[in-house]
C-alpha cells in the first residue's frame, strides 16, 4: 500500500494523471456509452403471471406490435357527433399515411354512448418505447390537420403512454449532467471558498461520470441486462454525490496535512494514506449495498445494482488515484486565497464551530439523545398511512397527452377502453365464456390466435390503475383456473397486481439483506460490536423519518396520492449505503484521535475536524439527488426527495448530535471488544 501511494504522489503523479485522464477521455471518446432497446417485460417482475402473458403475446403473428387510442370530442362541450363529422373522422382515421401505424380492421370510429365522442384504434408495428415515439408523434401531427375544425384529436393507449414516458428522457442525461455539474460546482465553490481549486475535483469525478456510464451500459449489453433512463440518470448521480464526497474527504485532509508538512507531496502520501482505509470501506459498503439489488424480480433493478456497483468502483479509483495525483502537480496556491501554510491551525480546538457543537452535546448528551428520537421519531408518523402504488395518471410531473385523453376517453367509455386487460390463453372461447358477464368486466372480445395461444381482450369498467381494476384481475383469475386450460392475464391492471407483490418481496429480501451486509462492513472496518450496531441502528431510524417525511411531502403537499413501488426500496439502499458514510468518516477519525486523547476528548476532537467536510459533503449528496426532480418523472422525484431528506438528517443531526452523544454516554463501552490502552484514556 506504502509504495502504491509514493507511485501516485511521487515522481509519477505526472504520469499517473495523465494516464488515468486521458485513458477516461479516451474511453469516452473512442467507445462510448451505448443504448439499449427496451424490451415488453424490460419492467416486468420475473415469473409472475402478466410477464408470462407479455412474453407469448409477443409471439402471436399478429402481436409484434403495440396499439393505440385515437379519442376524437368536441373542443368546446360535449355536443353529440353528427353523421357528416363521423363521416370526416372515418375518412381521417382511414387516410393515415403514417410509417409503422395501420388503420383498424373493422370500424374505422366507433362513437361513445352518448355520441360525444368516438375512438378508433389503431395498430403500431413497433414495441419497444423508443420506436414507438417517432409513429406516435407522426399520428398526432396528421390527425391535427386531418381532423375537422372544433374536434379534438387525442391519442392515447399503451402505445402513446409508453411513448410519451420514453420522451421524459429525450435530451435527459445532458439535461441531468448540466445541472448536477452546475450544483456541485456552486457547492464546492462554497466550501473551499476558492476560485480554482474546486476545478481539480470536479473535473476529475465529471470525467469519472463519463467513465462509468461507458463501462456501466457496456457491461449491462454484454451480460444482456436491461436498463432505461432512470438507470443512467440515477448512476450520474450516484458518480457524482460518492466521488464529490471522497475528493472532499481527502483534500480536506490534504489540506489539514498541508499545515504540519512543508512538501506536499509528503502531505498527500500521509493525506492518503488516513484517507483511504475510510474512503475504500465506505466504496465497499456501497458497492456491496447495491449488488443486492440483483437478487430483484425486475430486470432493470436488477440493472441499476449492477450498473451502481460499476460507478462506485469509478468513482473510488478516480478519487484515489487520478485525484492525489492531479492535486501534487499544483502548488498551495490552488487553494488561494486561503492557502495552508506550515503551523497554521487545524482546527480541532475551541476554535472550531464543530468544536463548540461537540462540548454543548457533550454537556447533556442524554438530552440530545431523547430530542433527537422524538424528532425522527414524529417526521417517521407520515408512514401510519403510507400507501405504495402510484397510479399510472400520476406518474408524471407534466401531464402528457396519453394521460389526459385517457381521463377524458374515460368520461364517455368503460374506463377501460383506452387500455384492456389481456388474457393469453390455449382455450380462446372457454376463456371468454368465463368473463362474460364478470362483475368489474364491461366487454370480451377475441384477439389474434396462433397454433398454440390466442388472445382475448377484456375491456374493465374501472380505470386500469384502479383498486376496483385490480381487484377485478383477481376474480378473472380465480375464473380461468376454474375455466380449465392455461390461461395468463397480462395489461396494466394485472401488471399493477404482480408489481406490488413482487415489490413487496424485494423489499422483505433485500432489506435484512442490507443491513447484514451493511453491518459485516461495519463490524471489520472498526473491530467492534457495540458501534457497529449503534451506526446500523441509527442509519435506520434516519431512513424511516425520511420515508415519513417524503410520505408527507408528496401526499399533503404535492397531492400525489402513493409512493410508486420503488421508491421504498431505491431510497433504503441508497440511503443506508450512502448515509453510512458519513457515520464512518466520522468514527474512524474519532478512533484515530482516541489512543491519544480518549473516547471523550476523541470523539469531539473528531466532530471538531470532520464537521465542516462531512458537512459539505452531506448537503452536497442531498443537492445532488434532488436534482433527480428535474426529469418530470415522479417516481424519480420521490427517490431523490427522500434522499435528500435522509442524508440531510443523517448529517446533520444523526452524526452530529445522535451518534456523539451515544458515543459519550458509552465512553470506552462504545469500542467494545475493541481495547483502548490504559494510559490513553482521558
Amino acid at each position: 500500500m506504502a509504495g502504491l501511494r509514493r507511485l501516485i504522489v511521487g515522481k509519477a503523479s505526472v504520469l499517473v494523471s495523465v494516464v488515468m485522464l486521458g485513458l477516461g477521455i479516451l474511453l469516452i471518446v473512442g467507445v462510448g456509452s451505448v443504448e439499449h432497446e427496451g424490451g415488453p417485460t424490460d419492467q416486468l417482475p420475473r415469473g409472475y403471471d402478466s410477464t408470462q402473458a407479455a412474453e407469448l403475446r409477443e409471439q402471436l403473428p399478429e402481436e409484434d406490435g403495440s396499439t393505440a387510442v385515437v379519442l376524437f370530442t368536441q373542443e368546446d362541450g360535449n355536443a353529440p357527433l353528427d353523421r357528416a363529422v363521423l363521416g370526416e373522422l372515418a375518412a381521417a382515421v382511414t387516410g393515415l399515411e403514417v410509417d409503422k401505424v395501420t388503420s383498424p380492421e373493422g370500424p374505422p370510429v366507433l362513437p361513445s354512448q352518448d355520441r360525444a365522442a368516438a375512438i378508433s384504434i389503431v395498430s403500431i408495428d413497433a414495441s419497444d418505447a423508443s420506436a414507438l415515439s417517432g409513429p406516435v408523434e407522426d399520428l398526432r401531427k396528421q390527425l391535427d390537420e386531418a381532423a375537422p375544425d372544433g374536434i379534438r384529436a387525442e391519442v392515447t393507449g399503451p402505445a402513446a403512454v409508453q411513448a410519451d414516458l420514453s420522451a421524459v428522457f429525450d435530451g435527459a442525461n445532458f439535461r441531468l449532467l448540466a445541472v448536477t455539474a452546475s450544483v456541485v460546482a456552486v457547492l464546492l465553490v462554497i466550501t473551499y471558498r476558492s476560485p480554482v481549486l474546486w476545478l481539480v475535483p470536479l473535473t476529475v469525478v465529471g470525467i469519472a461520470d463519463q467513465v462509468a456510464a461507458v463501462l456501466a451500459t457496456r457491461a449491462l449489453t454484454a451480460l444482456d441486462m436491461p436498463y432505461d433512463g432512470s438507470v443512467t440518470g440515477i448512476l450520474s448521480v450516484l458518480v457524482f454525490g460518492a466521488g464529490t464526497n471522497y475528493a472532499l474527504l481527502l483534500i480536506s485532509r490534504y489540506r489539514d496535512e498541508l499545515r504540519r508538512h512543508e512538501d506536499r507531496v509528503e502531505a498527500m502520501r500521509l493525506a492518503l494514506r488516513r484517507t483511504a482505509e475510510a474512503v475504500i470501506a465506505s466504496a465497499t459498503t456501497v458497492v456491496v449495498g447495491v449488488l443486492t439489488l440483483l437478487l430483484s424480480l425486475t430486470p432493470t433493478t436488477r440493472g441499476l445494482g449492477l450498473a451502481s456497483a460499476i460507478g462506485i468502483l469509478v468513482a473510488l479509483v478516480f478519487a484515489l488515484v487520478a485525484l492525489p495525483a492531479t492535486l501534487v502537480l499544483f502548488g498551495r496556491w490552488v487553494f488561494w486565497p486561503k492557502r495552508p501554510m506550515v503551523g497554521s491551525a487545524v482546527l480541532v480546538d475551541a476554535r472550531s464551530p464543530w468544536r463548540r457543537v461537540g462540548d454543548t452535546v457533550a454537556a447533556r448528551p442524554a438530552m440530545f439523545v431523547v430530542g433527537t428520537l422524538v424528532v425522527l421519531a414524529v417526521l417517521a408518523t407520515g408512514l401510519l398511512g403510507t400507501k405504495v402504488g402510484l397510479p399510472q395518471d400520476e406518474q408524471f410531473l407534466q401531464k402528457p397527452e396519453a394521460i389526459a385523453g385517457a381521463e377524458r376517453l374515460a368520461d364517455h367509455f368503460p374506463a377501460g377502453s383506452s387500455d384492456p386487460t389481456t388474457v393469453i390463453t390455449d382455450s380462446p372461447r372457454e376463456a371468454a365464456a368465463a368473463l362474460e358477464g364478470l362483475d368489474g368486466v364491461d366487454s370480451v372480445r377475441p384477439g389474434a390466435g396462433g397454433d398454440t395461444w390466442s388472445e382475448v381482450s377484456v375491456v374493465l369498467a374501472d380505470p386500469p390503475d384502479s383498486d376496483g381494476a385490480r381487484a377485478t384481475v383477481e376474480r378473472i383469475r380465480s375464473e380461468l383456473d376454474d375455466a380449465g386450460g392455461r390461461s395468463y392475464v397480462g395489461g396494466t391492471a394485472a401488471e399493477s397486481v404482480d408489481l406490488a407483490a413482487a415489490s413487496a418481496r424485494d423489499r422483505w429480501v433485500i432489506f435484512p439483506l442490507v443491513l447484514v451486509l451493511v453491518l459485516g462492513a461495519l463490524l471489520v472496518l472498526l473491530r467492534s460490536i457495540v458501534a457497529p450496531v449503534l451506526m446500523a441502528m441509527t442509519v435506520l431510524a434516519t431512513y424511516v423519518a425520511a420515508l415519513g417525511a417524503g410520505w408527507w411531502i408528496f401526499t399533503r403537499v404535492l397531492d400525489f396520492s402513493a409512493l410508486d413501488h420503488t421508491t421504498p426500496l431505491y431510497s433504503f439502499l441508497f440511503l443506508v449505503a450512502l448515509g453510512v458514510d458519513y457515520n464512518i468518516f466520522l468514527v474512524t477519525r474519532a478512533w484515530e484521535e482516541t489512543p491519544g486523547h480518549g473516547t471523550r476528548e476523541g470523539m469531539l476532537r473528531a466532530l471538531a475536524a470532520t464537521g465542516g467536510v462531512i458537512t459539505s459533503a452531506g448537503v452536497l449528496l442531498a443537492a445532488v439527488f434532488a436534482v433527480l426532480g428535474v426529469l418530470p418523472l415522479v417516481v424519480l422525484a420521490q427517490v431523490g426527495v427522500v434522499i435528500c431528506i435522509g442524508v440531510l438528517l443523517d448529517t446533520l443531526l444523526v452524526r452530529t448530535v445522535l451518534v456523539p452523544a451515544l458515543a459519550l454516554i458509552l465512553g470506552d463501552k462504545f469500542w467494545l471488544p475493541r481495547r483502548i490502552p490504559a494510559g490513553a484514556r482521558a
